[in-house]
């Protein structure tokens, strides 16, 4: 369901927001518009293809993760998929009901799970995979293969600037405090 309000309306009301506030405005587009961009293909797709296959976007990456990445440890698809140790606990458990994905224990650390992609799980994803795909390329249809390659390239980039340099950043934006835990579900006091 697309927004209420579209992408340039949304531009204009921060400019008249912000006024004479001294502000990067290429770069608060640029990350504004990630977000966008991310939400919007997001809502895309779970809409279309994975609904037809009764998956969450969540489900998907954690299917992906493990399919590219082969029987992994918990805490590696967790941080692959990017979501919280036990959102992946949930997420594992509902595909391991589906038959998708299997939970193994560790062979030398009995703490440890590992998760891999069952026959099913396999062959759901070469059926899956390629009707997603299609859907990459319906929300790209307005680049260029060339202007994709350039948009991979640039938002590689920024995943890089976070992955290489974000933790000295919030150390100093913190003075050196650790973050503040987060409570799921609820916002952290004030």
């Amino acid at each position: 369901m697309p927004s209420q309000r579209s992408i340039s309306q949304a531009e204009r009301l921060a400019a008249a927001k912000l006024g004479g506030i001294p502000v990067r405005r290429e770069q608060m587009a640029a990350v504004a518009n990630i977000y966008r961009a991310a939400s919007a293909v997001r809502q895309h797709l779970e809409n279309s293809v994975l609904r037809g296959s009764d998956l969450t976007w969540t489900g998907f990456v954690v299917l992906w993760v493990v399919w590219v990445w082969g029987e992994s440890e918990t805490r590696h698809v967790a941080e692959e998929a990017g979501i919280s140790k036990g959102t992946l606990t949930g997420v594992s458990r509902t595909l391991e009901s589906r038959g998708l994905l299997r939970r193994t224990g560790h062979p030398s650390d009995g703490r440890l799970v590992l998760l891999g992609l069952t026959e099913e799980g396999e062959e759901f994803m070469r059926e899956v995979f390629p009707a997603f795909n299609e859907e990459e390329a319906f929300v790209t249809s307005r680049l260029s293969d060339d202007e994709c390659r350039g948009l991979a390239d640039g938002l590689r980039r920024v995943v890089q600037q976070v992955e290489e340099e974000g933790e000295d950043r919030r150390r100093a934006l913190l003075n050196g405090a650790a973050p503040t835990p987060r409570r799921s579900g609820r916002r952290a006091r004030g």
